[in-house]
């Protein structure tokens, strides 16, 4: 019992469950990814805990990661409910398996809590433990409780009203058949497949159809069988690279909650839960190494390179200026070998050395997108991002002139005597180079005007501009054929 405050009437007091309840995530899990993000060797130290059981283990995880309450996705409406009840000075409890340390800097926060009652280094209050506790505390008065999963059941069963707030499926036909009463629902989510949608990146599928480049570029993209072993490698890599963002995103939950965008994402909103999470990235990947069980070995060799690419990235590689860029371009880049090494196509040396430079000069784009937007907002960037406001103009030199470099290889690519063999107009050729002239300096031009807020790669999919000049571009080689 942390803290609790006398009442002059018998009125039942309103308990509230915390994890999934007041607040949409799991603090636990969160805080244990926010320390594998910050230190992996302590992380995996905590987790040595378990051994001690789960009271050691919340006690360890919640002295070395305390995440900050102002951040975290509460219950909206409950919490409005939660004031209302407060501001006419009804009692009101935290009660929770989360260690007391968390618990209280969370009542702290709020400041409309009488007391806590947690778990602590020897009690970990689950199962029948929060039963026995709610009897001790409130022999005569009761209370009234809201709880969100199986684990409330019992004491949402001894209270004099149960509430309920983003319940689990599950739960309500637990209570109907245990004919339990629900006096009030308070959900505050979005809609789950929306949801999933969005925590898997779908959106960000549309990249890994470079995986299709070589084949095109070797004037067999209709060809049945290759075009099959192309498709499926395209799935394979999309399930991989939506199990490294959902992998990603876990581990940022809480610098994403600090960002005025990214607060909104499915983890850092608490509308998709770590467990369920962290489900996802073992199924996800499950799907991507069946897929690519069907291809030849040497796709398998570069879907995992990407994917252990991807997590050097996230745990330190985009900390580091310049190494961040430049392992963005590469990661684009070994699509395309992957998508050669699938369908047996050949992978030019032209077509590496265009795609590093193209994809180097869009990485800095965003970077220099990204210092832009800070320098406006008199904000300094975010500690140990590698980059400083006064990079900024330095970041132009090296985007433009990456830009122009990928232009100049694509000019001497579209003049090789192997590619030329292919086309009976090989003049009209040229038109080609102009399209990513254009597309990398209007690129540029909207950074250097404030007007470009997101991956430049994003951005193409949906800008109606980049699409017409993908249709030139088809018609140029259409015509020069």
């Amino acid at each position: 019992m942390w803290r609790r405050r006398s009442c002059g009437r018998l009125r039942p007091a309103l308990c509230v469950d915390l994890d999934g309840t007041l607040v949409k995530s799991d603090t636990l899990l969160d805080s244990l990814f926010t320390l594998f993000r910050r230190n992996l060797i302590q992380a995996l130290r905590c987790c040595l805990f378990l051994a001690r059981g789960k009271a050691a283990f919340k006690a360890e995880v919640a002295q070395q990661s305390v995440l900050n309450p102002a951040l975290l996705p509460y219950n909206r409406s409950l919490l409005e409910f939660l004031r209302g009840e407060h501001a006419v000075g009804r009692d009101i409890f935290l009660v929770t398996a989360t260690n007391e340390e968390q618990a209280k800097s969370i009542a702290e926060h709020l400041g409309i809590f009488a007391g806590v009652i947690a778990s602590n280094a020897e009690i970990h209050l689950r199962d029948q433990a929060p039963r026995e506790a709610l009897e001790r505390q409130f022999p005569d008065r009761g209370f009234d409780y809201v709880g969100n999963s199986r684990g409330d059941l019992q004491a949402l069963g001894m209270a004099q009203k149960a509430m309920l707030a983003n319940p689990d499926a599950s739960l309500r036909g637990k209570l109907s058949r245990r004919k339990i009463a629900v006096h009030d629902v308070f959900e505050d989510r979005s809609p789950r497949i929306k949801t999933i949608v969005s925590a898997l990146r779908v959106k960000q599928w549309p990249k890994n159809l470079l995986i299709f480049l070589p084949l095109a570029l070797a004037h067999s993209l209709f060809h049945r069988y290759h075009f099959l072993l192309a498709v499926i490698a395209f799935f394979s890599w999309s399930f991989a690279a939506s199990a490294a963002y959902v992998l990603n995103d876990l581990l940022d939950v809480e610098a994403d909650r600090s960002h005025p965008a990214k607060c909104k994402r499915p983890f850092a909103s608490g509308d998709f839960s770590a467990r369920s999470g962290v489900f996802a990235v073992c199924l996800l990947l499950l799907f991507a190494v069946l897929l690519a069980s069907q291809l030849p070995g040497r796709f398998a060799f570069w879907l995992a390179v990407y994917f252990v690419a991807t997590l050097a990235y996230s745990f330190g590689l985009k900390k580091l200026a310049l190494i961040d860029v430049l392992t963005l371009a590469g990661l684009y880049t070994v699509r395309m070998v992957a998508g050669a090494s699938a369908t047996d196509s050949e992978f030019s040396a032209w077509l590496g050395a265009f795609s590093i430079f193209f994809f180097l000069s869009l990485a800095i784009a965003k970077r220099y997108a990204e210092l832009d937007n800070l320098r406006k907002a008199d904000r300094s960037p975010a500690s140990g991002r590698g980059y400083r406001i006064q990079d900024i103009e330095q970041l132009r030199s090296f985007g433009t002139a990456s830009g122009y470099a990928a232009v100049v290889v694509f000019a001497l690519y579209i003049n090789n005597p192997e590619i030329l063999q292919h086309y009976q107009h090989f003049q009209r050729l040229w038109l080609l180079a102009l399209v990513p002239f254009f597309w990398i300096n209007r690129i540029w031009l909207l950074a250097h005007r404030g007007e470009l807020d997101e991956d430049p790669v994003a951005f193409a999919l949906t800008d109606y501009r980049s699409a017409i000049l993908a249709v030139v571009a088809l018609l140029i080689v259409f015509i020069s054929l």
